[in-house]
């Protein structure tokens, strides 16, 4: 491996597997530092269930990898809103647009492996791994040096562009000396699959609570991803639980919508903690995916943000044929995600706050906005139009899933 190249990667999980494969073909000479080692899967490959928006769905089935999933992913064809003690709700259905479904569930293990084999197809890339980010050099003709540890010692990259895709904790971001601010929603969400009476029909249920959101997705194997949010102070208590009582509490959550909950899978549970990046660029390198924004789970728009993020910039690199990391596209760049990234976090962030907001005032209110939404034609097509990924300036390979 050379260590001259045009980007290197720091981070090879969602998004960062995905912005390699974007590049691939663009034949751009790609490094890809993985802290992982080969033949194993990055942490967040593991049991949670992943939302794509059908923009998403387009994007990865045009770059290869929804062809390589082990199992099928669950089409949501409906998507049934609602809140515990307010009145109304919102039911949306794909086909009074359209369309045959709004996105799809991808178990993000079956995700991951699907990467980690179209990866392997790249005649373009080098992947660096097991190895780890030590920080970043000075600019010179035209590169940027990136310091990374490996078993033989600590070695340079050059690279014309170094991408930061490295989560929330991001190395590279802290390297760049771009502050982060960040907002602690005291929840914390689980995540299992669940198999019920009722075999799931494509309707994702989203039903909100005081304490966070609690979601039955449809998922391709017959079974539901769950998603249950529940205070930080009250999460050690739920994760104790033994299964026949962590099922009554999400039955009293979801409701009977799926019948009675008869089983549950492991549970893994995660802190919401939103952190924001304060610039998303830097000399010679950006930030994307979580290291750009982690956000608030509601609404399933965490990585289809951060896909939208790669291939913008993977477009822009294919429009301009210059320089990958020449100020002028990282200017564009930024530009060019302002938009679909603040209408992104404010609608995830506002529902949060809003919905878990436990003031007796604020019930009617939010009853009338439900009312409102199930009836309201421009409503709705706004929060389809987002549900479905077409927000903002869309890349090209979002909006159809034709190679």
């Amino acid at each position: 491996m050379s260590d001259l190249h045009d980007v290197v990667i720091v981070g090879g999980g969602l998004v960062g597997a995905s912005l390699a494969i974007a590049l691939d073909r663009l034949g751009l000479d790609v490094g890809l530092v993985e802290a992982t080692p080969a033949g194993e899967l990055p942490a967040v490959f593991d049991q949670r269930n992943l939302s794509f928006a059908a923009a998403t769905v387009n994007a990865l089935t045009a770059l290869g990898v929804m062809q390589r999933l082990e199992g099928p992913p669950g089409p949501i064809r409906r998507i049934h809103v609602s809140r515990a003690g307010d009145f109304g709700r919102v039911l949306l259905e794909a086909g009074d647009y359209g369309r045959e479904e709004f996105g799809q569930v991808v178990v993000a293990r079956d995700f991951g492996r699907a990467l980690e084999a179209r990866l392997g197809d790249l005649a373009h890339l080098s992947r660096y791994r097991p190895a780890t980010f030590v920080g970043l050099g000075e600019c010179a003709d035209g590169r940027r040096e990136v310091r990374i540890a490996d078993a033989a010692g600590e070695r340079r990259l050059r690279a014309r562009l170094v991408v930061g895709a490295d989560g929330t904790r991001s190395a590279v971001r802290q390297a760049l000396g771009i502050a982060a601010r960040e907002y602690d929603y005291l929840q914390t969400l689980f995540v299992a699959r669940l198999r019920a009476a009722k075999a799931p029909d494509g309707t994702a249920w989203e039903r909100f609570t005081d304490t966070g959101p609690t979601a039955l997705l449809p998922r391709g194997d017959r079974h539901y991803g769950v998603v249950h949010g529940v205070a930080r102070d009250a999460a050690e208590a739920v994760m104790a639980l033994d299964d026949a009582d962590w099922l009554e509490r999400l039955q009293a959550a979801a409701g009977w919508r799926a019948g009675r909950l008869l089983e549950s899978g492991p549970r893994s549970a995660y802190p919401l903690i939103q952190v924001l990046a304060q610039q998303l660029v830097g000399a010679r390198a950006l930030l994307l995916g979580n290291a750009a924004q982690t956000i608030h789970p509601l609404g399933a728009q965490g990585f289809n943000l951060g896909l939208r993020d790669a291939l913008t910039l993977a477009e822009l690199i294919g429009d301009a044929a210059q320089d990958p990391g020449a100020d002028d596209l990282l200017r564009a760049y930024g530009q060019r995600r302002g938009p679909d990234r603040e209408q992104t976090l404010a609608f995830s962030d506002g529902l949060a706050r809003l919905t878990g907001n436990a003031a007796p005032l604020l019930r009617p209110l939010r009853s009338l906005g439900l009312v409102a939404a199930a009836q309201a034609a421009p409503l709705q097509s706004f929060l389809v139009g987002g549900a479905m990924g077409f927000r903002g300036q869309v890349p090209e390979l979002c909006r159809s899933a034709v190679q």
